[in-house]
């Protein structure tokens, strides 16, 4: 049976966009004005000051149309936001606290200042606490930027977002869809997942979307599945032993002996005090002894003198009975 309560909607019509945030206007706010004053500070560092106090007219005069005051102390490095008696949207105190938090982490003030609409949030997200190692966490945190900053352009086209990683935290602004994807991508990547492979999901998951066959089907085979491979940390000997011609026992192992009991079994432990000096001295003497010799052959080799390859043979002597038969030979001749 059809259910009697659904009814026609004729001003439901396909055009209007349901999630779209309608801006607060003055004859909004029906109550008037606000019982008491709301305020937010932060501090800046000092590299800031010299940047903020040639922005700061621009600020105010953005706050002023919101109906917020804004003061900037550079003695002490602080900024302020405070409602007055001209701001008629609730939510107006809480965007100009996130500008603030913007411009303290280096945020340009014409982009900071966008933090005002309402269809656009801002997310800080802390990153050093998530690697404990500093110089890991350096080379992590450049992989967010890539090679001449293209990994992080990517991930802003990407995403619809503006992200700026200063320091130890990654400053991003955009929609609520497009932070939830760069905290994912931020936080998967100071865990050691590159962003190149988030980047390569993105893609196909913009393609699929312009795609209305698969609007209300699973994108998952779609999807690029990367596997982690976990290597075994477990320390692998290098020598492994048979156990299994052993023969099993419940019993533990019998315990070392500690120095002790070996200077009591060498009966050095019963020596009077200067028995025991006296040991220590004749065998520090000998050692003394065995590198003092050890030390002398070292000397001793360089003192050696080298094999000539090239000396001449010296010549043979001839037998005396060759020499008796050539005198022989003269005294015959001479006669």
């Amino acid at each position: 049976m059809p259910s009697t309560h659904k009814k026609d909607k004729p001003w439901d019509t396909d055009d209007i966009d349901k999630w779209r945030v309608e801006e607060f206007k003055p004859e909004h706010n029906v109550a008037g004005t606000f019982a008491e004053e709301s305020s937010f500070a932060c501090l800046f560092p000092k590299y800031r000051e010299v940047y903020l106090k040639q922005a700061w007219p621009m600020i105010t005069k953005a706050l002023e149309k919101r109906g917020v005051a804004c003061t900037l102390d550079l003695v002490e490095g602080r900024m302020e936001v405070r409602t007055t008696r001209k701001t008629f949207d609730p939510a107006a105190v809480l965007d100009a606290r996130d500008l603030i938090k913007l411009l303290a982490r280096s945020v340009p003030a014409p982009q900071a200042i966008k933090i005002l609409e309402d269809d656009i949030a801002c997310d800080v997200i802390k990153i050093r606490n998530l690697v404990r190692n500093k110089e890991r966490f350096v080379k992590r945190r450049q992989r967010l930027l890539g090679p001449n900053g293209s990994t992080l352009k990517a991930l802003e086209l990407l995403t619809n977002t503006y992200i700026l990683v200063q320091g130890n935290t990654v400053s991003a602004m955009g929609n609520y869809k497009g932070l939830k994807e760069v905290r994912r991508v931020v936080e998967d990547c100071m865990n050691n997942i590159h962003p190149i492979y988030h980047v390569k999901e993105l893609m196909i998951k913009r393609e699929l979307a312009k795609d209305p066959t698969l609007k209300n089907e699973s994108w998952d085979r779609f999807l690029p599945q990367f596997k982690k491979k976990t290597l075994s940390k477990r320390r692998t000997p290098f020598k492994v032993t048979d156990k299994s011609s052993k023969v099993y026992t419940p019993f533990p192992p019998p315990q070392e002996k500690s120095k002790i009991d070996l200077q009591i079994e060498s009966g050095e432990y019963f020596l009077a005090k200067q028995a025991k000096k006296r040991s220590e001295e004749q065998e520090r003497l000998q050692r003394q002894r065995e590198k003092k010799e050890e030390r002398q052959q070292q000397r001793e080799e360089a003192f050696v003198p080298p094999k000539e390859d090239g000396a001449e043979k010296p010549k043979k002597r001839k037998s005396t009975s060759d020499g008796e038969v050539r005198k022989s030979k003269k005294s015959k001749t001479a006669a």
